[in-house]
């Protein structure tokens, strides 16, 4: 299975993790297993973060590779996570967000490059404009302003 370590700036990872945990939860063993997070401190030393980095890396490599997700190219977690890449064992993604992440989760059961390839994808693919649309009110409706309720109400 092919390991999965977020690298992001704090507190990003440890949230992408527990959302992916939340979405997971009745499996929580597709969110944890062979998952790291780490969240870069600001003002962090860049040399303690690459080693704590590759350490994270070696725990969660099985043989089958790491993907290393990260949130922004060129920023501290970025830099961190591409001194990590190496052909065929560590593949790297800058942009992480819920959608690659849980594609990458789901889909790490195959090759590196194949749980790469469906990360970037569901990445790429859970970015989208939605269109603002009116709730249209069907039958009768309870009299209050929750929205909630009336959301409610209307299943």
């Amino acid at each position: 299975m092919v390991g999965i370590l977020l690298i992001a700036h704090a507190p990003l990872a440890a949230a992408l993790a527990a959302a992916a945990a939340h979405v997971y939860a009745c499996a929580p063993e597709r969110a944890g297993a062979q998952l790291r997070v780490f969240d870069v401190l600001p003002d962090s030393d860049p040399a303690a973060n690459l080693e704590l980095a590759r350490s994270m890396l070696r725990e969660i490599d099985t043989g089958s590779g790491v993907l290393v997700l990260t949130d922004a190219f060129g920023a501290s977690p970025g830099n961190v996570a591409a001194q990590l890449a190496e052909p065929g064992r560590v593949a790297v993604i800058a942009g992480v967000n819920l959608p690659m992440l849980l594609r990458a989760l789901c889909y790490r059961d195959g090759t590196l490059a194949e749980a790469a390839d469906k990360a970037l994808a569901g990445g790429t693919q859970g970015v989208m404009a939605v269109a603002s649309t009116k709730v249209q009110h069907q039958g009768t409706q309870p009299a209050t302003g929750d929205g909630l309720a009336r959301l409610h109400h209307q299943q």
